[in-house]
């Protein structure tokens, strides 16, 4: 649309300029001569603004992304002590507040210890028996303070919630790992910014952009707990808890 505005503008600047050479008498040649600077500057300001709109989408886009990454951090690490715990993740984002206030984690200490066995033929042989003890606990909460756990399923900048899938894959035969993923449009986070640039935002194919059209951490199609953005916003975050 803004393509066409400045060919228009073009094509009437040229139409004017015609007329003011063979139709338009010398004494409204000042008229026209300010429509023109007029319309010069509407089109300068025009390619300057698609110039600038991509790079300020690009600035605000990092800024949303951050602040969604940054609670799906706060998720992923409260999954991951979950199955710690419990050995398995869990698809109840509730529960996971809850298993933050109220769990603990087992602090084990492994030693070995010599074991005599009996071999045939009435041999003894001395083998060391690896032990783990638990020492103590710690609760879950410590490793979640200073982060708003509380509120980490909102998706921030919208009124909707991170929904959490879980599910388990054989990584060989016979043997299944749990896995999990969260995951958001990128269409929700940049809802009412330009309609074109969000369509080539979804097609993004790495580098230093999130990969797809979903921010995603974890995986149900493999053991991962990553999240596909680039190592810039694990830098941002990092420079926040520095601050």
């Amino acid at each position: 649309m803004t393509f066409l505005i400045i060919i228009a503008g073009i094509v009437v600047t040229g139409f004017l300029a015609y007329a003011i050479v063979n139709f338009i008498p010398r004494k409204f040649h000042w008229v026209i001569s300010i429509i023109l600077i007029a319309l010069a500057a509407f089109l300068i300001y025009k390619i300057n603004f698609e110039i600038q709109k991509p790079v300020q989408f690009n600035k605000e886009k990092k800024v949303k992304y951050a602040a969604v990454i940054k609670n799906m951090k706060i998720l992923r690490d409260a999954e991951v002590a979950h199955k710690k715990v419990t050995g398995k993740y869990t698809a109840n984002g509730e529960d996971l507040i809850q298993f933050i206030d109220t769990a603990q984690f087992a602090l084990t200490q492994t030693r070995n210890v010599p074991e005599e066995i009996k071999l045939s033929g009435g041999i003894t042989k001395i083998i060391e028996k690896r032990v783990v003890d638990t020492i103590g606990y710690e609760a879950v909460k410590l490793q979640f303070a200073g982060l708003d756990y509380k509120n980490m399923l909102n998706i921030p900048g919208t009124t909707e919630k991170f929904k959490i899938e879980i599910g388990e894959i054989e990584k060989i035969a016979g043997l299944k790992a749990p896995v999990f993923e969260i995951k958001v449009d990128k269409a929700l986070i940049l809802k009412g910014m330009d309609f074109n640039l969000i369509n080539q935002e979804k097609e993004a194919i790495g580098g230093e952009e999130v990969r797809g059209e979903y921010i995603r951490v974890g995986s149900l199609g493999e053991v991962s707990e990553d999240g596909n953005w680039p190592p810039f916003y694990d830098q941002r975050d990092k420079q926040d808890n520095e601050e």
